[in-house]
């Protein structure tokens, strides 16, 4: 259940459930390190210690626990209902190494604003964006028909391993994607892969993807 909040003219926003929020003092400390920006939490699922940790870092808390999709798949629906003018979401395991505010003022009407993620570019073939950090002005269109894909899919996706990006590319062409994506400048959305492929821009958020992301970030906790 998603009770009614106060609004906010720009505000970021993440989420997770209790498997996931060992990294939320991490998150947070980065995020208040480098943004000014409200924050704004959705519950998937947190034990009552996690949700004492959210409560004394944001701004306001969404509960998607009743919702049936599980984990990551309740992203875009967290980003429809987000009580918000601009937004960007960020995943957790996301370290902002920098100010990442400015990233609302480059953000296109009607468009979900996606860094291409280059690695999976390569490896599927055709051009894939990440949805580790996800902008967009409003609600498009867009991201209530990748709420709904989701939601008709997300048993079966499971099944095959999808997540919610994978669902995001499957119900869009290369006509609509261009229709309905804005490119985000890489820098605002660095993959881990990148790392290892010799990547040497500017970084203001370090996404540190997969399995061995999440051993790395758990080396930043020691």
């Amino acid at each position: 259940m998603v009770r009614r909040m106060k609004s906010y003219d720009e505000a970021f926003v993440t989420g997770c459930d209790a498997g996931h929020e060992w990294m939320l003092p991490w998150f947070f400390k980065n995020f208040k390190k480098h943004c000014n920006k409200p924050l704004i939490f959705s519950d998937f699922g947190l034990t009552d210690l996690g949700l004492n940790i959210v409560h004394a870092n944001v701004h306001a808390v969404m509960d998607l626990t009743s919702v049936e999709e599980r984990g990551w798949f309740k992203k875009p629906l967290t980003m429809l209902k987000c009580p918000s003018k601009k937004t960007v979401w960020i995943d957790l395991d996301c370290e902002v190494k920098d100010n990442i505010d400015g990233i609302f003022d480059i953000l296109e009407p009607k468009k979900l604003a996606m860094a291409e993620d280059k690695p999976w570019t390569k490896r599927r073939g055709h051009k894939w964006h990440n949805s580790g950090v996800v902008g967009f002005i409003d609600k498009p269109i867009i991201l209530s028909q990748w709420a709904g894909a989701v939601r008709k899919t997300f048993n079966k996706a499971e099944e095959e391993f999808w997540g919610d990006q994978e669902i995001l590319d499957s119900i869009l062409s290369p006509i609509t994607k261009i229709s309905y994506i804005q490119d985000l400048p890489n820098e605002y959305n660095v993959m881990r892969l990148q790392l290892q492929d010799g990547y040497t821009g500017k970084i203001r958020i370090m996404h540190w993807t997969g399995q061995k992301g999440k051993e790395i970030i758990r080396g930043m906790l020691v």
